[in-house]
């Protein structure tokens, strides 16, 4: 018995001895293992000359910062459009001491599946570090990385609609659908969606890409009413650390398809095509927009306390969604949406809040008249309908010959190219809503106003959601925590788009520093009611020291066994990613 161990041991030590010997660095450029020129003609034949070398997009300003040129850059990456569509940009410009945009070396501009596995299959070879980015809308950087192969998939904007889809390998019954690639934004997922007369659950901001938000769990503006954008998927085409095109769903390659489901993007593969439910579409979407000013501390812990007794018994539903701002001056921020009820039963719900008001002049002002307004449903997203009716929600990509369907929300401009100072995020449970528990919420949500202002993003808790939404969200990846909150509590603080070393457009690191020192101490009041909370991976600390249990939860066990099944070397990296613990911060080191 012990001679047969003993043969079996050393027939497999050549084996052994190769997979230890292998480098545990990736290539970056100027080492030996580097792509020679040829190799990478090599890839540009294979991907039909859809290799670009990227040109740093700063080389302009570091070359003559107050020059005309230089200044056009930078009123540039205030479009987010004109982000979009350069293959050196990403939406946000950095994050202090965290990491600051740097384009790829090479990036393959990918049309289809093909591109992408001819890129996965060069990456692995030459053990090169890999970046993906569709919407490049990352707060924490996954969409770019120096020295490595980028996969864009910004020209992979296919949309086809499915009258009855049925995913492959499956029998489920056909349902109405839509396939997206994945360079399509919200904007254009939901126009041709709507336009047909139904609606798909996606992200709230227009140029967020779908493949990534789908992979993070996804919340939209709607989603109290719809749910979890990734519970929606029905079918994924997949290219994963083999080069292999998969399709995964609940039938063929389950695990894979419940991980692509919020378990984070870029880490268990490069998702090419998505299938999406879509729903009804109901007759209008809404808004509504208010600031209200206390006159004294006292008043605004007043106006604190009867706006969450006034959300819990009228606004605590499938029909409401969005936030409400708790700002340090003492102003109550009110921008929420409203679905399946028009302008004048929106006024009904809220006029005992104004009533209320009214009763307080010497306590209470409003800075401006509140609008409440609703559209109809199927144009919410029609660029040439906003354009003429609500032209002081949007903005135009304003590059010559635009096409005129690149509009955004004018409440996104402050993120376009943004530096970040300081973004924190915490799950708030639904027993924090109930009567017996407001006084405790209040306390929080005052005192934290006093440090930073806070934000409660109401549709991202499912907590208030129809329980099969509910439902579907626990049969996600994405952290528990988000099915049981009535809000994700979200304090940020951001700078114009700056970056180290440009003169004139350097970020302030002293005052980032005293912001991002106030957004802990903020959100550590809300930490006090909720000690084990969960964040959400998009919109969270780039340094959550508990990272995996943040996401996660206990789903992140689960999550690892998909990662080392699909991908046991490790080749998709990005910060904070399910794996990423077994390498350097910047994923070009393999620790264990």
């Amino acid at each position: 018995m012990y001679r047969r161990q003993l043969m079996m041991l050393a027939g497999s030590l050549p084996l052994m001895s190769t997979a230890y010997a292998q480098p545990t660095r990736r290539s970056r450029p100027g080492d030996p293992s580097w792509p020679s020129a040829a190799q990478w003609q090599e890839l540009n034949a294979q991907v039909g000359g859809q290799l670009v070398q990227v040109t740093p997009p700063l080389d302009a300003c570091r070359a003559a910062p107050a020059s005309a040129e230089c200044t056009a850059f930078f009123k540039g990456l205030k479009n987010p459009w004109l982000i979009g569509d350069n293959v050196a940009l990403t939406q946000t410009s950095g994050w202090v001491d965290a990491w600051t945009s740097t384009p790829s070396a090479y990036a393959v501009a990918a049309r289809n599946a093909a591109d992408v596995a001819a890129a996965v299959n060069f990456a692995r070879t030459h053990r090169l570090r890999l970046a993906v980015k569709g919407g490049g809308h990352s707060y924490q950087g996954t969409s770019n990385a120096p020295d490595s192969l980028l996969v864009w998939t910004r020209a992979m904007n296919r949309i086809e609609l499915h009258d009855a889809f049925v995913g492959q390998g499956c029998s489920d019954r056909p349902q109405p659908a839509v396939s997206l690639g994945a360079g399509v934004v919200w904007l254009q997922a939901y126009d041709a969606v709507s336009k047909a007369g139904r609606y798909v659950q996606g992200g709230g901001c227009t140029t967020v890409g779908v493949a990534g938000l789908i992979q993070s769990g996804g919340f939209g503006t709607f989603s109290k009413r719809y749910g979890l954008a990734a519970a929606g998927l029905i079918e994924a085409e997949v290219v994963t650390a083999d080069g292999t095109v998969r399709i995964a769903n609940a039938c063929t390659n389950p695990d894979l398809f419940w991980a692509l489901k919020g378990g984070g993007g870029g880490s268990f593969g490069i998702v090419t095509r998505l299938t999406l439910r879509t729903r009804e579409l109901p007759e209008f979407f809404g808004a509504m927009f208010v600031n209200v000013a206390a006159k004294s501390d006292a008043a605004y812990r007043d106006l604190i306390e009867r706006f969450v007794t006034f959300y819990r018994e009228k606004l605590f539903n499938p029909q409401w969604g969005e936030q409400v701002t708790f700002r340090r001056d003492n102003v109550l921020g009110v921008a929420m949406v409203f679905q399946g009820l028009d302008g004048d039963a929106a006024n009904a719900v809220w006029k005992p809040f104004f009533d209320w008001l009214a009763a307080r002049p010497n306590d209470f002002a409003l800075q401006a008249p509140p609008f409440i307004a609703a559209l109809p449903a199927r144009h919410f997203w029609d660029a040439a309908f906003l354009k003429a009716n609500a032209p002081d929600f949007v903005l135009n990509d304003d590059r010559p010959g635009a096409p005129s369907g690149n509009v955004f929300w004018r409440s996104n401009i402050g993120e376009a190219g943004w530096f970040i100072q300081g973004y924190e995020s915490v799950w708030m449970p639904g027993p924090l809503i109930e009567p017996a528990n407001q006084p405790r919420l209040v306390d929080a949500l005052f005192a934290a106003s006093r440090l930073w202002r806070v934000t409660l993003h109401f549709n991202k808790g499912l907590a208030g959601a129809p329980a099969e939404e509910v439902a579907a969200a626990r049969d996600t990846a994405t952290n528990p925590a988000a099915a049981d909150a009535f809000a994700l509590a979200i304090s940020a603080s951001e700078g114009p788009p700056a970056f180290p070393g440009i003169p004139g457009h350097e970020p302030d690191i002293a005052l980032a520093k005293r912001n991002a020192k106030s957004i802990n101490a903020a959100m550590d009041e809300l930490r006090k009611l909720v000690p084990n909370h969960g964040s959400y991976v998009s919109e969270s600390n780039y340094f959550e020291p508990d990272w995996r249990g943040a996401f996660w939860g206990a789903n992140y066990a689960r999550l690892r066994q998909v990662k080392d099944k699909y991908d046991p070397d490790g080749l998709f990296f990005v910060h904070h990613g399910v794996g990423s613990e077994d390498f350097s911060p910047d994923g070009f080191t393999r620790l264990k």
